[in-house]
C-alpha cells in the first residue's frame, strides 16, 4: 500500500523538479515517516519564512579559507571569564560578494582575515537540504575589528598605569655607548637581515655586536616565545646594552600578538632599553606605547642605533675640542700670570732685598752691641771673682798644706818598717801577710820579713 504522502505531488517535489517516476520508484515509507530531504526541506522553508532579515552579529573568527572565489569561515564565541566555546556556526560569503568585501577589508583592516580575529558581519539565514545550515555573509565591518584591537590595548594601558609600570622603560636612560645589541626576532626574517646590514655597513665604520633571540613574530604564539626570548636577555643582562624587537612590518592586525597583558609588563619592568620594530608608522602595539624608542621599521631601529652612536661620538669629539680649548685658554692664562708675578716680583724683591738689608744691618748692630755690653759685664764679673776668689784660693792651700802634713805624720807612724825596727817580723805567704795558722799546711813555704833582712821557712806543724 502506497504511502498516503506520496498521492498527491508536494512542494519539495516541485522544487526539486524531480519526476515523478523516480519518486514513485523510491521505497515506501512508514505511515507518519518524513524523508531527510522532506525534514530539510520544511526546516528551509521554516526559516526562509520566519529568518528573512539580515542581521549584523559579532563574533570570532576560529578559521577561514577560500575555495573557488568563495570565502568559507567558521564562527564562535567564547564564555566571558573563560575560554570556553559556548556558540559555533559556519558562514559563506559567496564569490561576487567576497569579490567586494575582500580588498576593502584588506585596505582598512590592513591585512586579510585570519584566525582569531573579531568580527562584525552582515549575514542572513540559510539553509540548504543537501548542505545544511549556514549564515550568508552580506558585509563586513572592518572598523570594528580595529575597534576591537583598540580597546583591549587600552585596556592594557589603564592597567599598566594603574600599576604604575607604564612609564619604566621608557623612563631608563639610554647608553651612551649601546653597542651590544640584544635582538628579538624571527631567524629567517628579511628584516633582521636588513638590520644587521646596516649596523654593519653603516658610513662611520661603528662596530655593533648582535645577538639573535629567535622567536615567533605573528600568530598566537607571538606572546608567549618573546616572553621566553626576553627571558633569555635577562639571563645574560651584563652583556648588552639595549633589546631591539622587530618584525619588519606586516599587517595592522599581526600586531595583536604584541598587546598582551603579561608580554607588556615583562617589557614595561625590563631592566635594558626595549627598542621596538614591529609595526608601521601608522600602527601602534602597546609594546611601542611602553618601549624606550619605537621606530618604523628594522632599518629604522639601526639607523636610530648608529645615528644616536654618531651623536656621541660628536659629543666626545666636542668634548675633546672644548677641553683642549680650555686647556691652551688656561695655559696662556697662567703664562700671563706667570710673567705678571715676574715682573711684580722683580720690584718686589728689589724692596725686599733692601728692606732685608737695613733689618740686617740693625740686626748686626744690635749683636755687635748686646755682645759688646755682654762681655763687658762677663769682664767685671770675672774681676769681681779673680778678686774675691784669691784670698779664698789662699786660705784653701794653707787648710790643705795642713792636712798633708798632718797625713804624712800618721803615715810615717803606720810604715811597717819602724814596726819592724821595733822587733816585730811580718811572714808572708805567698806574697801575703799571715795572720792566722789556719791558712797554712804542712810543707808550706812562708818568709819572714825582719828589720835587718828576711828568711825562708817550711811549716813542719802548726799550733
Amino acid at each position: 500500500m502506497a504511502s498516503p504522502i506520496l498521492k498527491k505531488p508536494c512542494r519539495w517535489a516541485e522544487k526539486t523538479n524531480l519526476p515523478m517516476l523516480h519518486l514513485m520508484n523510491e521505497p515506501t515509507l512508514p505511515q507518519n515517516a518524513l524523508s531527510l530531504l522532506e525534514l530539510n526541506s520544511m526546516v528551509s522553508e521554516v526559516i526562509a519564512t520566519t529568518l528573512y532579515d539580515e542581521y549584523w552579529v559579532v563574533a570570532e573568527l576560529a578559521d577561514v579559507a577560500e575555495r573557488g572565489g568563495h570565502c568559507y569561515m567558521d564562527l564562535i564565541q567564547r564564555g566571558d571569564n573563560t575560554n570556553t566555546t559556548v556558540a559555533r556556526a559556519s558562514a559563506r560569503c559567496w564569490r561576487n560578494r567576497w569579490a567586494v568585501l575582500k580588498p576593502h577589508f584588506q585596505r582598512v583592516a590592513g591585512q586579510p582575515l585570519a584566525s582569531g580575529m573579531k568580527l562584525m558581519l552582515k549575514v542572513r539565514a540559510n539553509f540548504h537540504e543537501n548542505f545544511g545550515f549556514s549564515w550568508i555573509v552580506n558585509d563586513i565591518d572592518p572598523t570594528f575589528t580595529l575597534g576591537d584591537m583598540a580597546r583591549k590595548r587600552a585596556e592594557i594601558v589603564r592597567i599598566l598605569k594603574e600599576e604604575g609600570i607604564f612609564d619604566d622603560n621608557r623612563n631608563l636612560p639610554f647608553p651612551l655607548f649601546a653597542q651590544r645589541i640584544a635582538v628579538i626576532s624571527s631567524a629567517t626574517a628579511a628584516g633582521y637581515g636588513d638590520f644587521c646590514r646596516q649596523l654593519e655597513d653603516n658610513d662611520y665604520g661603528y662596530r655593533f655586536h648582535t645577538v639573535l633571540f629567535p622567536a615567533v613574530m605573528q600568530g598566537e604564539a607571538v606572546e608567549s616565545s618573546v616572553i621566553e626570548a626576553l627571558t633569555e636577555v635577562n639571563n645574560r643582562i651584563d652583556d648588552f646594552d639595549c633589546v631591539v624587537i622587530t618584525r619588519g612590518g606586516g599587517a595592522t592586525t599581526d600586531l595583536s600578538g604584541f598587546d598582551a597583558l603579561q608580554l607588556a609588563r615583562i617589557v614595561a619592568q625590563f631592566q635594558l632599553p626595549v627598542i621596538t620594530a614591529i609595526g608601521h608608522d601608522r600602527d601602534e602595539s602597546v609594546l611601542d606605547q611602553i618601549a624606550n624608542v619605537r621606530v618604523k621599521t628594522p632599518t629604522a631601529a639601526a639607523a636610530f642605533l648608529i645615528d644616536h652612536l654618531h651623536k656621541v661620538d660628536e659629543r666626545v669629539e666636542q668634548a675633546g675640542t672644548r677641553i683642549a680649548q680650555i686647556v691652551e685658554q688656561r695655559i696662556q692664562a697662567e703664562k700671563n700670570r706667570l710673567a705678571l708675578t715676574a715682573t711684580r716680583l722683580t720690584a718686589l724683591f728689589t724692596v725686599v732685598k733692601t728692606q732685608g738689608e737695613a733689618r740686617l744691618q740693625t740686626l748686626l748692630q744690635r749683636i755687635q752691641h748686646t755682645a759688646r755690653q755682654n762681655m763687658e759685664s762677663a769682664q767685671y764679673r770675672l774681676d769681681l771673682l779673680q778678686t774675691s776668689l784669691l784670698p779664698l784660693v789662699l786660705r784653701k792651700l794653707s787648710d790643705e798644706r795642713h792636712r798633708l802634713d798632718l797625713l804624712e805624720q800618721r803615715t810615717k807612724a803606720l810604715d811597717p818598717q819602724l814596726l819592724l825596727q821595733r822587733g816585730y817580723s811580718i811572714t808572708l805567704h805567698n806574697g801575703k801577710a799571715l795572720t792566722d795558722t789556719d791558712a797554712l799546711h804542712e810543707g808550706d813555704v812562708v818568709v819572714t820579713r825582719l828589720a835587718g833582712g828576711s828568711f825562708t821557712s817550711t811549716v813542719k806543724t802548726k799550733s
